[in-house]
């Protein structure tokens, strides 16, 4: 794995819809388990205030009367672990990508951040969704994989359960599209100004390869 690049990043903490909703609503988040992510949520956070990085947080909205985020419920509020958060901005959005249509890009780009770090809920639909538009768009991404989690899913295609579901994303993304790392790891390349190692495709294929010829 080869570096983004060699220069200091200029991060800022993303947090995606940490929301009553995925802690005491209808959508609880079952991996990693709350009791890992929101955690290392708030350590990440800390972090990112010592350091001066800005920090953005994001809230979903649905109408009223929606099932889940309707505007205004106890489970579209902010939980409260970042409740009381004076973020440098908070974006209200109504698709999965925090960057579709929010005005968070622009936001960023004035500020020069170049390298985005992402954490909150969920895996696979509003965290990979912004992950991805970021790569498209040109920034680099640092992903905290226990600080973030996923539920179940089970539909006309079949049923993953939310380990599989929360592990799938990880890997996919980390092959291409982010740098996927553990808070721990996270805080001490904040320490030292260094980025995050980035994979690549053809390297993540190659080794399933080279690991199922040794398995045969």
């Amino acid at each position: 794995m080869t570096p983004f690049n060699e220069s200091t990043p200029k991060r800022a903490l993303i947090l995606i819809d940490v929301q009553n909703e995925y802690v005491s609503g209808n959508l609880p988040i079952e991996y990693p388990p709350l009791e890992t992510s929101l955690p290392n949520i708030s350590r990440a956070l800390a972090a990112a205030r010592e350091a001066g990085l800005p920090v953005v947080l994001v809230q979903h909205t649905e109408a009223p009367g929606a099932p889940v985020f309707a505007e205004g419920s106890h489970g579209w509020e902010l939980h409260d672990s970042v409740r009381g958060v004076a973020p440098d901005l908070l974006v209200q959005k109504t698709l999965p990508s925090a960057l579709a249509g929010t005005g968070l890009g622009p936001w960023l780009r004035q500020r020069g951040v170049d390298t985005l770090v992402v954490a909150g809920y969920m895996s696979q639909n509003c965290n990979e969704s912004t992950i991805r538009q970021a790569a498209h768009e040109g920034w680099a991404v640092e992903y905290l994989h226990d600080a973030a989690g996923a539920m179940s899913y089970s539909n006309d295609l079949g049923h993953l359960p939310a380990r599989q579901m929360h592990e799938a994303s990880c890997i996919v993304l980390q092959s291409r599209f982010a740098a996927v790392l553990g808070t721990a790891q996270w805080l001490q390349l904040l320490r030292s100004g260094e980025r995050a190692p980035r994979d690549n495709l053809y390297a993540s294929y190659r080794r399933a390869r080279d690991q199922a010829a040794e398995a045969a």
